[in-house]
């Protein structure tokens, strides 16, 4: 069904741009500029190219700052583009002070702060603190010799003999990407420890030397001027001193292998102190500094330790990976998990996100083949309406869907050559932006080979042709984003879930500290739903109610939350006075 603003809401918009800068947003009170921001995540090798070469790069994002300043980003958070030999992408680094020529210069990165700055967009960095490349001199001189300095600086072991005095590795740890986490070295006749690809030993986080200078490495960006960091596997610095086996458990992994917990190399506590000593170097620098977290855990219990519980002492912003990753579509899960992110974490706020550059986007996870545009709205609207801070990865904004390979020889993400079919990879998600119809290539280079091929539907799936659309996905979240900026409610008001026992809605209302409030109803199912948002025990109070959005239009017409008609995947946010 077709979906638009509404009329009301478009005018509301237009008064709201020419009265303020929309890229300045006030915060109430005396808030951190992250808390309620929204933050951009961009994948750099596929946003924009601005040399030709097919590859995007730091010059290529600052031509775009337009675009992001248009639609009303707080912070883009860019991955790696550190020098690499690129196994992983950027991920396995070389040198954590310096840029790979693919991707510019350091004047370049400067010049990016800059301009963003100019813009009121901050620069967040991608900062791998787990592991190195087995390129980075670290490394190369630590495979030298047991006696070599920087040797300690990795984790190493002797592994041990089986019955029939084979060496084999200490125990079963084993990789993410697959196959055993431990890797031999004939010169030191010793194994080391990996979680990663083979190309990716792990740091041995115990050693107070590599602490110093990885929060050497921080420093030195900081000095440049980045806003904070998001801090990829940093769940998994430390691993057990015994090197007990993990425990398999049932089912299969995504691999499909046998299931293993990672009891003895994933959360440790020891990786608290850690955190926090980080967060007392950040917090020295001007400006609210914030440190994300890639933090993929199995409860909200466990993400409030990330947090620092109630003494709020480690990460301002770790992920909630929990919320946008259920991939089911339902209203009592959903419902569920609010709950817990605004009771179970001392008051911290929470980071949700619904995509990223390592998962299938979620116009498949959630879409159902027939009401994918409903269902891209639906979850745009709950992710800027929810008290939180929120994260977009770069496409996601125009219902840019995933295009995995079909053939084993188009790969490129070592995951899908390696495990092959299996799992294919994630190239899928993270083909080229697109911006326009004005070459085969989306605009996004002008090389007709570009690293990954562009997707199909780029005619009609770009930036510029929804920009010229009102009732496209980008404008919705456009309005939305406004919406944010513009109501009290929305940027800081406590949130009252409603209509709890309802099983196919999920509704609640945003208010602020007059009493005005902004209500939310979405129907996750695909059949007609309603909605009885009572409010008399809420202490919400008001006469006058105003439709702000609406998916699909005719939604536009509600005059009574007390019953709200909801069509399949319906949104539904109005102003209640």
């Amino acid at each position: 069904m077709k979906s638009m603003i509404v009329a009301l809401l478009g005018t509301l918009v237009a008064t709201l741009a020419l009265a303020q800068d929309p890229a300045a947003p006030t915060r109430p009170g005396n808030s951190p500029w992250w808390q309620g921001a929204l933050i951009y995540e961009i994948y750099p090798r596929s946003f924009q190219d601005s040399d030709g070469d097919g590859t995007g790069d730091l010059n290529g994002i600052t031509q775009r700052l337009d675009y992001l300043q248009m639609l009303g980003v707080d912070a883009i958070w860019i991955t790696p583009f550190y020098p690499s030999p690129q196994v992983d992408f950027g991920y396995d680094i070389a040198d954590y002070e310096a840029i790979d020529p693919q991707f510019g210069t350091l004047a370049d990165f400067d010049h990016l702060i800059s301009e963003a700055s100019k813009r009121h967009i901050r620069v967040l960095l991608d900062m791998v603190l787990n592991h190195t490349s087995n390129q980075h001199p670290w490394f190369i001189a630590a495979a030298s010799s047991r006696t070599n300095p920087k040797h300690d600086w990795y984790v190493w072991n002797d592994g041990k003999l089986d019955a029939t005095g084979q060496r084999m590795p200490p125990n079963n740890w084993r990789s993410i990407f697959g196959g055993s986490s431990w890797e031999w070295v004939p010169g030191v006749q010793q194994y080391y420890y990996h979680e990663f690809y083979i190309q990716q030993p792990d740091l041995n986080w115990r050693n107070p030397k590599v602490e110093q200078a990885m929060f050497g490495a921080l420093q030195f960006w900081l000095d440049r001027g980045v806003a904070g960091f998001r801090l990829d596997a940093v769940t998994r610095l430390f691993e057990d001193v015994r090197l007990r086996d993990n425990p398999q458990v049932a089912g299969l992994d995504d691999l499909g292998r046998p299931r293993v917990k990672d009891l003895y190399t994933d959360n440790l506590p020891e990786v608290h102190d850690t955190m926090r000593r980080l967060r007392h170097m950040i917090d020295q620098y001007p400006g609210d500094r914030v440190l994300i977290g890639e933090t993929y855990l199995p409860d909200t219990k466990a993400l409030d330790q990330w947090y620092g519980g109630s003494r709020h002492d480690e990460l301002q912003l770790p992920m909630d990976m929990q919320f946008g990753f259920i991939n089911k579509l339902d209203a009592g899960t959903f419902r569920k998990r609010l709950e817990e992110i605004y009771t179970q974490v001392h008051g911290s706020e929470p980071l949700l996100a619904f995509d990223n550059h390592d998962n299938t986007r979620s116009w498949e996870r959630y879409g159902d083949g027939v009401h994918d545009g409903e269902i891209a709205r639906l979850l745009a609207t709950l992710l800027l309406t929810s008290k939180a801070t929120a994260v977009l990865y770069q496409g996601q904004e125009l219902g840019m869907r995933t295009a995995t390979p079909q053939r084993k020889e188009d790969v490129r993400d070592p995951v899908g050559i390696s495990n092959w079919p299996t799992n294919k990879g994630r190239d899928g998600e993270r083909t080229p932006m697109q911006w326009d119809s004005s070459n085969r290539q989306a605009g996004f280079t002008t090389n007709p080979m570009p690293w990954l091929p562009v997707q199909k539907d780029y005619a009609s799936i770009n930036a510029s042709s929804e920009l010229a659309a009102p009732d496209s996905l980008l404008n919705w979240y456009r309005t939305l984003i406004t919406l944010r900026r513009a109501q009290p409610a929305l940027q800081a008001g406590s949130l009252i879930l409603l209509d709890r026992h309802n099983p196919s809605i999920l509704s609640y209302a945003r208010t602020d500290a007059h009493g005005e409030a902004i209500l939310v109803a979405l129907n996750m199912s695909g059949t007609w739903q309603t909605a009885v948002l009572d409010l008399r025990h809420s202490g919400i109070r008001g006469r006058k109610l105003q439709t702000l959005l609406a998916s699909p239009a005719e939604m536009a017409e509600v005059q009574s939350v007390r019953h709200i008609e909801l069509p399949p995947f319906g949104s539904w946010v109005g102003a209640l006075q």
